[in-house]
């Protein structure tokens, strides 16, 4: 009886098939027509450095293409939905599918049932290749497009905290009590989170316990007064070595199991983890916007062709569509800063959406 729920098999195929190429036309169309403007945007840059080539150009492209495949599936699969929807309404296909007792739900199964393998095999691509497309591009990008450095102890930009305070370092190099730390500043704030004092030094070395700061610069903020000491400050004696090992985390080039261990590694560490744990949930989410788009967009898809609102309703399903993707990127980043609990930033906008399209298909067409 589950089954009963769909159209006969051969429409059930039809519908599908038909939605499945038209998914395929609109991303290959999108994303060749982005992947030539952002080459033209980037080759410049990639030229620049000395003896890169037409080779470096397409290994740029090897790596940038997975990227926008999966950044655009979701649109691809919303505006194949409306022309999809569209033409079978003003070939009055949709008309005949009514006429032979079909509701706009189960005309609209097949294409659910397609957005779903869709979004699965999206979920797949993105931990398998567009994860380590992304580290390669990225380490590319901080070498300047050339050879990419094989040290990896170097690290930029941390920020780790010790209790209240907060120790901001512009670069790391080496582990262990030998590390030296570039550019630090660290901030000495009371019970409110307010800033009362500033340490700025070029040097940092481990002192067990703390770190040595040479050449100090310290500002008051109550006083308003700057002092320089000549003598090593320490500074940021709860900070161990340990925390030094926790990388800087980019969500987008790890998997889900790497991201974890690095969201406990940063727990473990004291680092704020909000902004990784709405990243981690939209690795699940985000493939399955795919599944809400027939049903935004199925609005275009019903009424009369000749009643004269076509185009006004294909507008509307386009307009749902790309609103779902405004509404998540500010929920991600609220959920950033901590506006959102992670997982209301990640699946808050995919319940909410899924509501309004229901609400909307049944109150138009059941």
């Amino acid at each position: 009886m589950l089954f009963d729920f769909f159209p006969s098999r051969t429409l059930t195929w039809y519908l599908a098939k038909t939605f499945i190429v038209r998914i395929l036309a609109v991303l290959v169309m999108l994303v060749l027509v982005l992947q030539m403007l952002d080459l033209l945007s980037q080759s410049g840059k990639i030229l620049a450095h000395p003896g890169n080539g037409q080779a470096d150009l397409l290994h740029y492209v090897s790596l940038r293409f997975p990227q926008l495949v999966a950044t655009f599936l979701p649109y691809s699969v919303l505006l194949a939905t409306i022309l999809t929807l569209t033409g079978f309404s003003q070939n009055s296909e949709v008309v005949a599918m009514k006429a032979a007792g079909l509701s706009a739900h189960q005309i609209l199964a097949p294409l659910v049932l397609t957005a779903a393998v869709v979004a699965g095999l999206s979920f797949a691509f993105n931990e398998r290749i567009v994860t380590r497309a992304t580290a390669s591009l990225s380490a590319w990008q901080d070498a300047g497009f050339g050879p990419i450095p094989e040290d990896t102890s170097k690290r930029a930009n941390v920020y780790l905290n010790d209790g209240n305070d907060v120790m901001l370092i512009s670069r790391i190099e080496g582990n262990g009590a030998s590390a030296l730390l570039h550019g630090v500043t660290f901030y000495e704030r009371d019970d409110s989170g307010m800033i009362v004092r500033q340490w700025h030094a070029d040097l940092a070395h481990y002192a067990n316990p703390g770190w040595r700061l040479d050449n100090a610069r310290e500002f008051d903020v109550g006083k308003v007064q700057a002092l320089i000491h000549s003598e090593p400050v320490v500074v940021a004696r709860g900070i161990m070595l340990d925390q030094l090992l926790v990388h800087k985390v980019d969500p987008d080039a790890e998997a889900l199991p790497e991201l974890s261990r690095s969201i406990r590694a940063l727990h473990e560490a004291g680092r704020r983890t909000a902004e990784f744990e709405g990243k981690w949930w939209h690795k699940i989410s985000g493939p399955l916007a795919a599944l809400l788009m027939p049903l935004l967009g199925a609005v275009a898809g019903f009424g009369l062709a000749r009643s004269g609102q076509m185009f006004a309703r294909a507008v509307i399903g386009m307009a749902l569509g790309f609103a779902y993707f405004v509404v998540e990127n500010t929920a991600l980043a609220m959920g950033g800063f901590g506006g959102y609990p992670p997982l209301l930033a990640a699946w808050g906008p995919f319940v909410l959406f899924l509501l309004v399209g229901e609400t909307v298909l049944i109150r138009t067409e059941e």
